[in-house]
């Protein structure tokens, strides 16, 4: 296949991967952070920061270019989307698949610094994320996917820094994706309608009528395993202070979202970033202190 990526056509590339829009950045970063604190007991080895930041850079990006080439025949259809660079024209699905490759490439180079068995695990977080466009067509429940794709990287991280996946790490694993099921229902709630006239599934059509409790169950869930973990490991005041703090969080999302407007969803969903900032922040502060 020739290659067909030119330096001319770079804006329309980096608005393929986002990085315009760095929120799924952010989303996919604090977990990373959580679990490099937790599993170095504080601030971890440069060469693990810098490779797990990187990669989260990187499996965003080509996160997003594989979306945008499996939605190619809808989003043209839906008013958010329909301006994305290849239902506009502006990147080919030929471009769009070779910038793909070439992402997961550079992932493998960053990947491939660490120990084998992290390489392993990086094999399910590709295939996660691969996976994840196409499950919308399929289940009502794409989101599970997401979460799992965007939680990967915690046990990728606990594989490298202690060549072991302890119980807590399980317990963040299912809170982060608990989390992330919550977050991108708000941001399902965005396209409802348009999904629901084109035929695209998502929880926000699963849950209907009771799309914010179920958000908000969801959201409980991730306070309580983070609870769990705080118990098992004999965390101090910063982390449970931050848990109050993503609680009132959560609730001012929820009262966002309570006339279930697309531009209120929108925002509520962007603010997650704060959530799992604050979190972090507890973390730093405990290992800091204790």
């Amino acid at each position: 296949m020739r290659l067909l990526l030119k330096p001319s056509n770079f804006a329309s590339y980096i608005q393929l991967m986002r990085m315009d829009k760095p929120i799924g950045i952010y989303l996919l970063m604090w977990p990373t952070l959580w679990a490099l604190w937790i599993a170095s007991d504080g601030f971890p080895l440069w060469h693990y920061l810098i490779v797990f930041l990187a990669g989260t850079v990187v499996m965003r990006a080509a996160g997003c270019v594989i979306n945008d080439y499996a939605d190619r025949h809808i989003d043209g259809d839906v008013t958010r989307t329909h301006q994305r660079p290849i239902p506009s024209g502006k990147v080919s699905s030929t471009e769009a698949l070779q910038l793909f490759v070439l992402l997961i490439i550079l992932a493998f180079l960053l990947v491939s610094t660490l120990d084998i068995q992290t390489i392993y695990l990086s094999v399910v977080g590709l295939l996660l994320a691969f996976c994840y466009p196409f499950m919308k067509r399929y289940t009502h429940y794409p989101q599970v996917v997401l979460g799992a794709a965007f939680s990967w990287s915690m046990p990728m991280v606990f594989m490298a820094v202690n060549a072991d996946l302890p119980h807590e790490l399980w317990l963040l694993y299912f809170a982060n994706l608990s989390w992330t099921v919550a977050y991108d229902t708000l941001y399902a709630m965005v396209d409802r309608e348009d999904d629901l006239k084109i035929g695209v599934k998502s929880t926000a059509i699963a849950f209907g009528k009771n799309d914010l409790l179920n958000v908000a169950l969801l959201q409980i869930i991730t306070l309580l395993l983070i609870g769990k973990v705080v118990l098992l490991l004999n965390w101090h005041w910063p982390v449970i202070s931050s848990l109050v703090i993503c609680a009132l969080l959560f609730i001012r999302q929820l009262w966002q979202c309570r006339h279930r407007e697309p531009k209120a969803c929108f925002n509520a969903f962007l603010d997650n970033h704060y959530v799992g900032m604050v979190i972090f922040l507890g973390l730093v502060i405990e290992y800091a202190l204790f």
